[in-house]
């Protein structure tokens, strides 16, 4: 036979067999960022009903506009470059055939549905054959596309969705990784590439890969040569590759550490991939979380080594790229299957090489002023492997967790770490270790070589786990279900028999196992399990260990249990139980068996107590408590006395609610309101903060408060029959929504006091109309629904706030004059230039604010106010606002009012105004936003 009859011959055999099964043939070339491809579809038709029509997915659309999945995706992460997008770096499919005809449809829908000749039965199979051409998008964006030394191509062909999803491009689009095409022969080539070509595909020839994956395929198209790695484990080989550029320093880490991952992963799953790429994007998102180098300024503390950072990330990047190939699994409704499985393996391995290892690693001995002030830390105490249990004590003292079940592309970022990974991966240590973890490993391998090319079923995955587990991870089924407030509670104990009787309650009727552990004088512990049955109610359980000084349930946060400062007993001495009390400098971890009171220095001033020096005892700590107070005691270094404040709040956070948080305040006041006067304050507080999605920016409050005020009058105003004592009532809403591009903000108050009631609204707009160039539009309206009161104290502020509340941060309350009069809050009227004084009927304005260059910004006032006994007046001022610190420190120039020409006034530099507003609060709570 001769040659080419025998190549004619194995093409034809190949393409039978490609027709067999579900196969994407590719001939590709990337010329001046075009991606030009010549596809061959094999499909078979896996649903129970004829097919008319094959869905292909467009990835490139979700880049088309402003209001896609993914734009919107990248908005609520605090990004916006893809919305700023230039639209030759967004990328679009340019032209598609099918079978040598024109598409017929809009090659930008997100969806592109080919008739087919005929209707393709149940398993029968189709051919198709498409040539298109697709213009690639930025890298910058989601890191696919054009970068600026390579291209990495992931999504950008067109391919059939094998799971069929109707809705599956709103999740797709939104730069979640999710599973496109898996399970699919692939067959790639690459038309005269002069550049080095990578793929988690295996490289058959030069430029050519094929292969089948359980993930999607990725291309690396780079100048330079990527780093490879061989490595044999049980005799097999497996190939790594590192789409980035890497030290020499870190090959020879790499080197060291990548056989021991390896083999550990493949002792507890039994399946390793032939070859691990990884790119540059997989690898910032997936490496080990909170092992960094802490940079301050020109310092820079280390944590760990770099050999340790090496291992820990790898070992977390590997591990997740070898969990996502375990199953063909639809991240949307898995995700928390493969991601807690990789969390497991995270677990065990940091167990094996890093038991010892603490959380803040080598942070606690650096020295300040030759002192260790982190080594006096309960934080500093803290293993590694309770960063876990950590991670979700955080999310959920703040109500913001979800349940580990939720729709990937509802999780926030936060709780897709804390979640999604480190709550299941607990439970799934949790379960290892009550049925041994050779059992865990065994039921895993087991399951993993049935059921590898299948679609990963979770509810058969958890029943086989269950049976396999003695039934000790049945509750998973339910668990997952919802968010969980579980707590297991040890009552009592009774020493008899050389045993221990303990009395251990639930607050669930779910049949959770627990650990219990008992702990020696000569240091040693002993280790025992529980299984619970279908109650709440507390049970007594045996502990074969008559020595036991102390027995905690579930330490190291074996459980994420939502609260364990009940999860100890001293079995000696009564007073062993009672909770110490303890101060610290330095906000830190809290101590299960300590009361926490830190002590934080305090510096204050205002223009009438001068300095305020004193010390600040709080108990919250870096975990927030249902109970939190604040005690703030100064010296007045004006007044030569003591003031200072009180408050104390208690927090209401049922996990499934209408609301999220119910927070019930009560605080004290005593400052100086003027010189030689002071003021007192009582306020009872009730706030309750709507349920919502943590990933959503917006926000709903709803507020009640009593406030009670007494001060000191001088002569004067006694003799004007001023107020000394009167109490205000507040019922009030706010509805907030911090998106990026478009902030929205709306407050309603209703304000009874015995002499008038007052109806208040605001609205503010803030539209970032270009890149980092914002207009703010606010509107705002007050009306008196009566008003018997003796002076103006308690009207509403065109220019200068009414602060008989005492509610606003002013540096002189009382002056009328000098450079600490001049201080503006944008409230009430908001006007910056001095017009008028007060209003005791209504008042409605409108204030306008726009960037024209960096720091500066142009604005406007506009309104219409009305007084008892006088008609409407409209009044308006503009001018030019400077941003020293945006939104904290800011500077206002009055121009054109209703005044005048303000610059030719000779008092002109005692118009000029100023904020001052520095929140740390406000400072963190910016930073956070976009993580939940």
């Amino acid at each position: 036979m001769k040659k080419k009859t025998i190549i004619l011959l194995c093409l034809l055999l190949n393409l039978f067999a490609f027709s067999q099964k579900d196969s994407i043939i590719i001939d590709a070339k990337i010329s001046a960022g075009t991606l030009s491809v010549r596809e061959k579809i094999y499909y078979q038709n896996k649903s129970e009903s004829e097919l008319t029509h094959l869905k292909l997915q467009n990835f490139t659309a979700a880049y088309k506009s402003r209001n896609t999945p993914l734009v919107r995706r990248k908005l609520e992460d605090r990004k916006k470059d893809l919305y700023y997008a230039k639209p030759n770096e967004r990328g679009r499919l340019v032209y598609l055939m099918i079978d040598k005809k024109p598409y017929e449809g809009v090659l930008d829908d997100e969806n592109l549905f080919i008739k087919l000749p005929k209707p393709l039965a149940p398993n029968a199979f189709t051919e198709l054959s498409l040539e298109y051409s697709v213009i690639l998008p930025s890298a910058q964006y989601t890191g696919y596309g054009i970068g600026k030394n390579n291209t990495l191509l992931k999504y950008f062909f067109l391919v059939p969705d094998s799971f069929d999803r109707d809705n599956f491009l709103e999740k797709y689009y939104k730069d979640l990784e999710e599973n496109v095409n898996v399970n699919t022969f692939y067959r790639v080539k690459f038309e005269n590439s002069a550049q080095n070509i990578s793929s988690n595909l295996t490289e058959v020839a030069p430029n050519i890969f094929e292969g089948k994956l359980n993930k999607d395929v990725e291309f690396l198209i780079a100048d330079q040569e990527n780093y490879q790695l061989e490595t044999i484990v049980d005799g097999q080989k497996h190939l790594l590759e590192l789409g980035y550029p890497v030290t020499e320093k870190e090959k020879e880490l790499i080197a060291f550490y990548l056989p021991l991952h390896l083999h550990f992963i493949k002792e507890k799953t039994g399946f390793l991939p032939e070859k691990i790429f990884i790119s540059e994007k997989f690898k910032s998102k997936n490496d080990f979380f909170g092992n960094d180098d802490i940079k301050f300024w020109k310092f820079k503390f280390q944590m760990f080594t770099d050999a340790e950072k090496i291992d820990m990330d790898y070992f977390s990047i590997v591990s997740q790229q070898v969990a996502e190939q375990l199953f063909v699994s639809d991240k949307e409704k898995n995700h928390w299957i493969t991601n807690g499985l990789k969390t497991y393996l995270e677990i065990q391995y940091l167990k094996k090489n890093y038991p010892d290892h603490k959380i803040l690693g080598a942070l606690s001995d650096y020295k300040i002023l030759g002192m260790k002030p982190l080594k006096l830390s309960f934080a500093s105490r803290l293993k590694l492997i309770e960063r876990y249990g950590l991670a979700y004590q955080y999310i959920t003292a703040q109500n913001l967790d979800q349940k580990i079940d939720e729709k990937f592309s509802d999780l926030s970022n936060f709780n897709e770490m804390a979640i999604s990974q480190f709550e299941t991966g607990s439970l799934f240590t949790l379960i290892a270790e009550k049925m041994g973890t050779s059992y865990f490993d065994n039921f895993l391998k087991g399951y993993i070589s049935k059921n590898h090319t299948s679609e990963l079923d979770k509810r058969d995955f958890l029943d086989q786990l269950t049976v396999a587990s003695g039934y000790s991870s049945e509750f998973l089924e339910k668990y997952v279900k919802r968010k969980q407030r579980i707590n297991f509670k040890l009552n009592d104990f009774e020493r008899k028999d050389n045993v221990i009787n303990i009395n251990v309650s639930k607050n669930t009727a779910q049949n959770i196992p627990f650990k219990l552990e008992t702990f020696h004088e000569d240091g040693s512990k002993k280790t025992f399990w529980y299984d619970t049955n279908y109650q709440d109610s507390s049970c007594g359980y045996v502990i074969p260990d008559n020595e036991a000084v102390k027995i905690v349930i579930n330490d190291l946060y074996a459980f994420p249990e939502n609260n364990f400062r009940d999860n100890y007993l001293y079995t000696k001495g009564i007073k062993d139980n009672a909770k110490k009390l303890r101060f610290k400098l330095i906000p830190d971890n809290p101590n299960s068996e300590i009361n926490e009171v830190y002590l934080t220095p305090g510096i204050g001033w205002n223009n009438y107590d001068k300095f305020l020096l004193g010390i600040r005892f709080k108990n919250k700590s870096l975990i927030d408590k249902r109970f939190q107070y604040l005690i703030s005691p100064f010296f007045s270094t004006g007044s030569k006395d003591i003031n200072g404040s009180f408050n104390a709040i208690y927090k209401i956070q049922p996990p499934e609610s209408f609301y999220r948080t119910l927070t019930l305040g009560v605080a004290t006041a005593k400052y100086n309101y003027d010189f030689g006067l002071s003021y007192k304050k009582i306020s009872f507080s009730g706030n309750m903060s709507f349920n919502k999605n943590p990933r959503s920016e917006i926000s709903r409050i709803l507020s009640a408060s009593y406030n009670f005020f007494e001060r000191d009058l001088s002569p004067k105003m006694i003799a004007e029959n001023d107020y000394a004592k009167y109490n205000i009532w507040n019922l009030g809403f706010v509805y907030s929504d911090n998106n990026v591009i478009k902030e929205k903000y709306i407050f309603g108050n209703f304000q009874y006091m015995e002499d008038y009631a007052k109806l208040t609204a605001e609205s503010y707009y803030r539209l970032e109309y270009a890149k980092n160039k914002k207009l703010s539009l606010r509107l705002y309206g007050g009306y008196f629904l009566r008003n018997h009161t003796r002076n103006n104290n308690f009207d509403i502020g065109i220019s200068k706030v009414s602060n008989y509340a005492f509610s606003y941060n002013l540096l002189a309350q009382s002056a009328i004059s000098g450079i600490l009069s001049q201080q503006f809050i944008m409230a009430e009227g908001g006007f910056k230039s001095y017009i008028n004084g007060s209003v005791d009927q209504w008042l409605i304005t409108h204030n306008v604010e726009a960037n024209v260059w960096k720091m500066i910004d142009v604005y406007a006032d506009f309104g219409v106010y009305k007084n008892r006994a006088h008609s409407p007046k409209f009044i308006w001022d503009s001018g030019i606002k400077f941003k020293v610190i945006p939104d904290f420190i800011e500077v206002y120039f009055p121009m054109q009012s209703s005044l005048g020409f303000e610059p030719k006034f000779k008092d002109y530099g005692n118009r000029i105004r100023f904020t001052f507003n520095l929140n740390v609060g406000a400072l963190i709570g910016y930073f956070r936003r976009g993580w939940y």
